[in-house]
């Protein structure tokens, strides 16, 4: 399948000045036993950019992140971050991530955990600008084992990012937090990618991506799939989405002239089409008690359905 070529992004004033290339990996692969992770796979990570890798589960996502970290050895082809091996010293001290793995001690408070951490880095954030970042002033002095879900994604986030790392990486960060905070982290995001920083993002909520991403990659079977800004990959879905509320079967919506995907919501059907007027008429042709019609646009997340499935 073609890649999508990037035309434009939402990138910071410092990003426009700063294109060079921080971390690389180019023609790798990866297999554990049997199973092939990545395939041929090649992706680039550029100064003062936030990109978002996307991919459904066993996609390849975190072992591409496990290169990039140094944490992994490609079986073929090269990986690179800021010119050099990504599992140095001298790289890891310019790195930061916050990742859904290990153990973080229980018993150490929320500030020892950050003092320890800022400890490994030679130019760390100062102590009250990290709590305040990640909210967690209030909760300095409370033991990490006591925290709920969500305090503790808030904690790894602040280790993540109190060394003052030049690239950070971010695996699910917002899970387990709530509507309101998670759109305060994005907030902290975006100040860091207006700093100067630069992220990756792995998420699997879709919307995230939209919302904070200047490139988007898609993943699948180990290799890069679809790549551009969100419009642009929101683009390979030239549809619209309609919600009602029908008495017709999704067997038959399905054979319907138009129709790519009906899907069940509740006590609706939500129809993914490229012809919406053509698929309405139909609609109301077959059901006259046809109600609760809603159209929009389709999204990050039909466009990443639509190329998953044609990638199988």
């Amino acid at each position: 399948m073609a890649t999508l070529q990037v035309l434009g992004s939402r990138q910071t004033p410092a990003a426009r000045t700063n294109q060079g290339c921080v971390a690389h990996i180019d023609g790798a692969s990866k297999s554990y036993g049997p199973v092939q992770a990545l395939v041929d796979f090649n992706f680039e990570v550029r100064a003062g950019e936030l990109v978002a890798l996307l991919g459904p589960n066993g996609a390849g996502k975190t072992t591409a992140i496990k290169l990039l970290l140094g944490l992994a050895i490609p079986s073929r082809g090269k990986v690179s971050v800021f010119e050099g091996d990504p599992a140095s010293t001298v790289t890891h001290t310019r790195v930061g991530a916050m990742l859904q793995v290990g153990r973080v001690p229980e018993t150490l408070k929320v500030w020892e955990h950050i003092d320890l951490f800022s400890s490994y880095y030679p130019n760390p954030l100062p102590l009250a600008e990290t709590l305040a970042i990640a909210g967690l002033e209030d909760l300095r002095n409370r033991k990490f084992g006591v925290l709920s879900s969500g305090q503790k994604q808030r904690v790894l986030f602040a280790l993540a990012i109190c060394g003052n790392p030049d690239l950070l990486f971010l695996d699910e960060p917002t899970v387990g937090l709530d509507v309101e905070a998670r759109h305060l982290l994005w907030d902290e995001i975006r100040k860091l990618v207006a700093r100067g920083k630069t992220v990756v993002l792995t998420t699997h909520y879709l919307e995230e991506a939209d919302a904070l991403a200047d490139r988007v990659g898609v993943i699948n079977k180990g290799t890069i799939i679809a790549e551009g800004t969100p419009a642009e990959i929101k683009s390979r879905t030239a549809g619209k989405k309609i919600r009602c509320i029908t008495q017709l079967s999704p067997a038959v919506i399905k054979e319907m002239p138009g129709v790519s995907g009906v899907q069940q919501d509740r006590g609706a059907v939500v129809i993914h089409t490229s012809s919406a007027e053509e698929v309405l008429r139909g609609l109301l042709r077959l059901d006259s008690e046809i109600s609760g019609i809603e159209v929009s646009s389709a999204g990050l997340e039909e466009a990443f359905l639509e190329l998953t499935r044609e990638s199988n």
